[in-house]
C-alpha cells in the first residue's frame, strides 16, 4: 500500500479543512513546494493535491502552484479539484501530473467521464467519491466540494462504470475527514467485496499508524493522509517503512 501525503490548496497555501468546511481552514505551510519536498525526503513516492478553490467554483484555480510542485519535486502527483474539461486534464498531464482525479463530474456526466477513461487510460484517471452514510447506512455521494448531496449511492455509480475500464477510485468518508477519528474500514471492506478488481484509495479520518497498518493489511492500493501528518500523529518516514512490510 502506498501512503499519499496530502496537500490541500486554498489561496495558494497548504491547508486542511474539517469535514470539508471552508471556514475551518488551518494553514500549515505557505509554500506547497517546500511541503512537498519534505514529503519526498521522508520517502513518499506519491503526493495527493486538491485545489479546494477549484472544487468550490467548478474550475481549476491553482494550476501554476500545482505545476510548480510537479516540476520541483520527484513525487508522482495526483490532482483533483475543479477539473471539468478535457483541456484541463491535458494541461495537467503535460505539466507532469501523473493522475487526474475526477469528482463531481463522475456522478453528473458519466458518459463524458467514461470517454476520458478510454481516451487517457485508466492509469491516468482516478474517480473520487465523497460519501456520507445516510440513515440506512448507505454511502450517499456528495458533490461540489461536499456542498451538495447527489441523492445517489456509491453502489449505483460504481455499477454505472462497470464496463468503463475504471481501475482506481478514491473514497472519502466525509463524516470522518479531518476529524482524526479513525478510518471507515467497514466501508472499504464492503467496496472490496462488491468490486474486488478495483484499486481503492482510502481517505478520511486517519488518526495514526494503527489505521494505516489496518488498511495495509486489507491490501488497499493506498491511503490519503493529511491532518495526522501535520498534527504529528503520523511520522511519515516511519509509517512508510512499516506499511511496506504489512499485508
Amino acid at each position: 500500500m502506498d501512503i499519499f501525503p496530502a496537500i490541500d490548496l486554498k489561496n495558494g497555501q497548504c491547508v486542511r479543512l474539517t469535514q470539508g468546511d471552508f471556514d475551518t481552514a488551518t494553514i500549515y505551510e505557505s509554500h506547497p513546494a517546500l511541503q512537498a519536498l519534505k514529503f519526498a525526503e521522508a520517502g513518499a513516492k506519491w503526493l495527493h493535491m486538491v485545489d479546494l478553490d477549484g472544487a468550490k467554483v467548478g474550475e481549476m484555480q491553482q494550476f501554476d502552484v500545482i505545476a510548480s510542485v510537479a516540476q520541483k519535486t520527484p513525487l508522482k502527483i495526483q490532482v483533483g479539484g475543479g477539473i471539468r474539461d478535457e483541456k484541463t486534464i491535458e494541461k495537467l498531464l503535460e505539466a507532469g501530473v501523473k493522475r487526474v482525479v475526477i469528482g463531481s463530474l463522475a456522478v453528473k456526466d458519466q458518459p463524458l467521464v467514461q470517454g476520458w477513461l478510454r481516451q487517457f487510460g485508466p492509469k491516468r484517471i482516478v474517480l473520487a467519491f465523497d460519501v456520507r452514510l445516510n440513515a440506512e447506512n448507505e454511502p450517499e455521494i456528495l458533490t461540489h466540494g461536499w456542498q451538495s448531496g447527489s441523492g445517489q449511492s456509491l453502489w449505483d455509480i460504481l455499477s454505472a462504470y462497470a464496463d468503463s475500464g475504471l481501475k482506481t477510485i478514491l473514497c472519502t468518508d466525509v463524516g470522518r475527514d479531518g476529524m482524526l477519528a479513525g478510518t471507515n474500514h467497514t466501508l472499504y471492506e464492503t467496496i472490496q467485496k462488491r468490486w474486488p478488481a478495483l484499486d481503492i484509495l482510502a481517505s478520511g479520518g486517519v488518526s495514526g499508524l494503527a489505521d494505516l497498518m489496518q488498511l495495509a493489511k486489507m491490501k488497499l492500493a493506498g491511503a490519503i493522509v493529511g491532518k495526522a501528518i501535520y498534527e504529528g500523529r503520523v511520522d511519515l518516514a516511519a509509517a512508510i517503512k512499516q506499511v511496506q512490510h504489512a499485508g
